[in-house]
């Protein structure tokens, strides 16, 4: 099995953009601490997906800042931010954009013009993205897939980096729109925000009641986090690590002959492909981010429950006996320890 990807570089290029990509995060960790205040597993969980290159859906209940650490985030890349709030009115055309007859003056000729929509950003927030019908959701999946749009026949590529960082309050459902499995399987992670412990809640109010608000520099670009996400992509992974990996995500499948037991008696879809290379992949960033040079048997554990929670269909006899995705995965832990060096 192939442990590295090309490009190949010298040891002495590769160091320094390791060298880089560890400043970078430490950086903006930095820059977003003077803003939100605690989470940090929910922040660790959001760069990742940045690094990676994938989309997340952030699920909280109002008031946990979803709103603010996403705008946050997209002044500390240096990256270009816009926002969609979903209502039941809104149409795909809001979104992408529509072409427009436009009058030349002095000849009276009349063409058309595309005027691009707010999904023309390096940074799209989708908030309260379940509160708008399956067309409109549709809309993103190209976007969120293919990182393009088409527009009455016409193909417009998006800028990049493009990430699609949606939220959905869980609590509040009435007029909602649950979400089409193949969307979700698109997001990177479902990222879930609690609330705060009471210390941090004491420092949340000593930051936004005052009279001067914090503020957060830009520490680094566009061009250097697709520099980022071709890193992540190089680290390499053991084929028992990879195996391991694939392992979990077949777990979650009640057709697998070696499945658990209690997911044949609870699940009745389990994860895709995509979600095997969504868990190698956000393991490779943790690597990275934890100054190390290859995937551990650590980070395909860390990084299983919040990439696959949102794949797993139960049945009703999961809901008879309040069992979520989380307890499934967490069963499903217990049931794969990781391999003894």
């Amino acid at each position: 099995m192939s442990s590295t990807t090309a490009p190949q570089l010298d040891a002495v290029e590769l160091k320094s953009r390791i060298g880089r990509f560890q400043q970078a995060y430490s950086d903006i960790v930095t820059q977003v601490r003077r803003v939100i205040v605690g989470q940090e597993e929910v922040l660790d969980q959001v760069l990742i997906a940045l690094f990676v290159g994938g989309n997340c859906l952030i699920t909280g209940l109002p008031g946990t800042a979803k709103t603010l650490l996403v705008r946050t985030l997209a002044n500390t890349l240096g990256l270009d931010f816009k926002r969609i709030q979903f209502t039941p009115d809104l149409m795909p055309s809001d979104m992408t954009g529509t072409d427009i007859i436009e009058e030349e003056p002095g000849t009276g000729r009349r063409t058309w013009t595309f005027v691009p929509g707010p999904i023309f950003a390096n940074i799209l927030l989708a908030d309260e993205i379940n509160r708008t019908p399956p067309k409109t959701q549709s809309a993103l999946l190209e976007a969120m897939q293919e990182r393009s749009c088409t527009v009455r026949g016409n193909h417009y590529r998006l800028p990049s980096p493009f990430f699609v960082l949606a939220t959905q309050n869980p609590i509040e459902l009435e007029g909602t729109y649950p979400l089409p499995e193949a969307q979700l399987d698109r997001f990177l992670f479902n990222v879930m925000l609690d609330y705060l412990p009471a210390e941090d809640e004491l420092k949340v109010i000593g930051l936004t009641t005052v009279v001067q608000q914090a503020k957060t520099d830009p520490v680094t670009n566009g061009d250097e986090i697709l520099s980022f996400q071709e890193l992540v992509r190089m680290v390499p992974i053991g084929e028992s690590v990879a195996r391991y990996a694939i392992d979990i995500v077949r777990s979650t499948r009640s057709t697998d002959a070696n499945s658990p037991d209690f997911v044949k008696k609870y699940v009745n879809y389990g994860s895709s492909v995509r979600g095997a290379q969504f868990l190698v992949l956000a393991s490779k960033a943790r690597a990275l981010m934890k100054g190390r040079y290859a995937v551990s048997y650590e980070d395909v554990r860390t990084m299983t429950i919040p990439v696959l929670r949102h794949r797993i269909l139960v049945n009703f006899q999961a809901e008879s006996d309040r069992l979520s995705t989380d307890d499934i995965l967490k069963r499903i832990l217990e049931a794969r320890p990781a391999p003894k060096a």
